[in-house]
């Protein structure tokens, strides 16, 4: 890898800026590469086994805190925001409603990765015609990669007690992408922590996952459970999961902050399938092929139609006692599969009346 001469300067920073507003990113900002403090912070985490399941965090824990060690040649990091904050009362009187499904609030539309990769690789390109050919690698989740890190050191917001970014004129709705260059780019100014002496998000989380500020055991979590779980949800946490049957967004609604986020009308981002209102016996009902055909584009497909009607039965034994939802509990109570069966037998034991 190599970079023009000579380096580029603050006023090129400021076109490149310039290139990803227009693209319609909606922050921007440039860092160094080094992680010292985070990688320390990560190897605490992963040894104490809060990444669950999560075997490849600790494969790549390593990549994750060098950039240097992951593209040969780094030099600096371009990271970027993508609002998809919405109304906020919509999410609460969904949570607050035992018998509708709560899917949050990322997930409601279409995959942001593609809608992410693509423009960031027009901004590569962009940077390209203003400085010439040079090495670059674009990221939206997609690799090890301390994403979160690096956008604080970008100066896009701090990372809060409950683990997710934050930015005082925009809250934490917005999703984060990076281009790793050779470019030696002036760095921006990192963001500085205002949480203060908050604690909403800890008080607030339905599973108590945030077991200290800045310290998230994903073994606790909705997300973790609700998603990268593969296995039965442990009984004593399902309760806490209520009516979210993918992710969770508790700690995000609940912050301060976002009072001042951003709405933004991106297309992709429009619910799809009524998921922002719909039931949890209309989603129930959704056999595989149907299942497969409604979430083509979107993050649901990866939890697969097992874990998604496994995550609804727990929702269901959570809902209230109706017979339309009995009559769904029942309609699987046969599933070929065991990890439904068991979810479902649970789920009905909740609404059986004591003797």
């Amino acid at each position: 890898m190599s970079f023009p001469q000579p380096a580029p300067t603050r006023q090129i920073v400021e076109r490149i800026r310039d290139q990803a507003m227009q693209l319609g990113f909606s922050r921007f900002g440039i860092s160094g590469i080094e992680l010292g403090e985070d990688a320390e912070h990560l190897r605490r985490w992963l040894d104490a086994g809060m990444h669950g399941s999560m075997q490849w965090m600790a494969a790549h824990g390593d990549k994750r805190a060098r950039p240097a060690d992951l593209v040969p040649g780094t030099l600096s990091v371009i990271s970027v925001g993508l609002d998809y904050g919405r109304a906020h009362d919509e999410a609460w009187e969904t949570l607050a409603n035992g018998e509708r499904a709560y899917v949050a609030r990322y997930a409601l539309g279409r995959d942001y990765h593609k809608l992410m990769r693509n423009r960031l690789q027009k901004l590569a390109e962009a940077v390209q015609a203003l400085l010439g050919p040079f090495g670059y690698r674009a990221f939206t989740d997609s690799a090890p990669v301390l994403e979160r890190a690096l956008a604080r050191n970008a100066g896009l917001g701090w990372i809060g007690k409950h683990t997710c970014l934050i930015d005082k004129n925009g809250g934490s709705w917005f999703f984060l992408g990076e281009l790793y260059t050779d470019l030696p780019l002036p760095p921006s100014t990192p963001a500085s922590n205002h949480c203060g002496t908050c604690s909403r998000c800890i008080d607030i989380c339905p599973t108590q996952a945030i077991i200290a500020p800045y310290r998230l055991d994903a073994r606790r979590c909705i997300s973790y459970l609700t998603i990268e779980h593969q296995g039965s949800i442990p009984e004593d946490l399902r309760r806490g999961i209520g009516n979210r049957i993918f992710g969770c967004d508790d700690c995000q609604l609940i912050c301060p902050w976002n009072k001042f986020a951003r709405r933004f009308e991106e297309p992709d981002f429009a619910p799809r399938n009524r998921l922002d209102v719909a039931s949890l016996v209309e989603l129930f009902a959704w056999e595989e092929d149907e299942f497969l055909r409604r979430t083509e584009g979107s993050p649901i497909r990866r939890s697969g139609h097992e874990r998604w009607l496994r995550n609804i039965a727990v929702a269901l034994g959570n809902a209230p006692t109706t017979p339309a939802i009995i009559a769904a509990l029942h309609s699987r109570a046969q599933h070929p599969s065991e990890l439904v069966r068991e979810h479902v037998a649970w789920a009905l034991a909740q609404h059986t009346l004591p003797v």
